[in-house]
């Protein structure tokens, strides 16, 4: 097995971690060009390791679209090719059994033949061309949060709502780029300076992220929006994989004590729960993105039973 290395092409100058941009970002809409929602239509792959794709399971199952949009599940460990890629080998016979393929990147190059980037999760293909048609994951959730309302189920929560929609989006952006995205910056850095700029900037935003719900139950009031999806998957990696693998270890999320109880809040909701996977979590970070461990070994801990402790965040909103 390989330590995978994939990133060092996106490395700048000074050593910073520079992530790709997303290939295939045409958006759901009704408006020309748009991709029509359109129940059976697409089917949505995921690794359970992925916290970009992760997100898009935890609001597929809190809307209820599973009967709108079918899943294909890779394996956390990334095959041993010259390009990074993911692979369907927890199918029987290692083909997706809908899609008829082994790897991600054959759906990628159907779509483009001349793609030169990294083959991510998530991706969400076309069954009627077997081509990759979104890997947008910034956007990908507002889609199915407002463009697939017509698929939603009876009393789906507004992840959403008209009234915080700036709100999210502002906080969404400096989430992404300071904790989502900055374990990454941190953990993939090839300088000191770089690695230390990106630990700073983590662990500033995780203390104001603590006294923030030291006020309220969730990030913009008592109700689960939108940005308390994107937080969680990385709250719920940190401990497991980030501490340690990408050497943000001035802190775990269990040594602050409102964003522990606030993960544990989310975790103990079935979407949250049923979508996280800590053994595909550690067997991924441990075996694809830690260069150290040249034996290969998956730790054991932490006890994924911590989660389900009380966390008594309910008494937030009570008069």
């Amino acid at each position: 097995m390989a330590y995978q290395t994939w990133f060092e092409d996106e490395t700048g100058e000074s050593g910073a971690f520079i992530r790709q941009k997303n290939r295939f970002i045409t958006p759901f809409g009704f408006g020309p060009g748009d991709l029509r929602p359109e129940a059976g239509r697409f089917r949505l792959i995921w690794s359970r390791a992925c916290p970009w794709a992760t997100r898009q399971m935890i609001v597929r199952s809190l809307l209820g679209l599973e009967d709108a949009v079918s899943v294909g599940t890779v394996s956390p460990i990334r095959p041993e090719k010259e390009r990074s890629d993911w692979e369907f080998s927890l199918d029987p016979g290692g083909v997706d059994p809908i899609l008829k393929v082994r790897s991600l990147s054959e759906l990628y190059l159907n779509a483009d033949p001349g793609y030169a980037g990294r083959f991510t999760v998530p991706a969400l293909v076309d069954l009627a061309t077997g081509k990759v048609v979104n890997n947008d994951y910034i956007n990908m959730t507002y889609y199915w949060e407002k463009e697939w309302k017509a698929f939603h189920q009876k009393g789906a929560p507004d992840l959403l709502p008209d009234d915080k929609r700036e709100a999210i989006f502002t906080l969404n952006d400096i989430i992404f780029k300071e904790v989502n995205n900055g374990v990454y910056e941190a953990g993939f850095a090839r300088s000191q300076e770089a690695y230390e700029s990106a630990y700073r900037v983590v662990f500033s935003r995780l203390d104001q992220l603590e006294a923030r719900l030291g006020k309220s139950r969730y990030l913009l009031g008592n109700t689960i929006t939108d940005a308390d999806i994107r937080l969680f998957v990385t709250l719920v990696r940190f401990d497991a994989a980030y501490y340690n693998c990408f050497r943000v270890n001035k802190k775990r999320i269990r040594d602050y004590p409102n964003l522990w109880a606030y993960s544990r809040d989310l975790y103990q909701i079935p979407a949250f729960r049923d979508n996280t996977d800590f053994d595909h979590i550690k067997t991924h970070y441990h075996l694809c993105c830690d260069p150290g461990n040249i034996h290969h070994l998956v730790p054991k801990g932490p006890d994924p039973a911590d989660w389900n402790a009380p966390h008594h965040r309910e008494a937030f909103g009570v008069a």
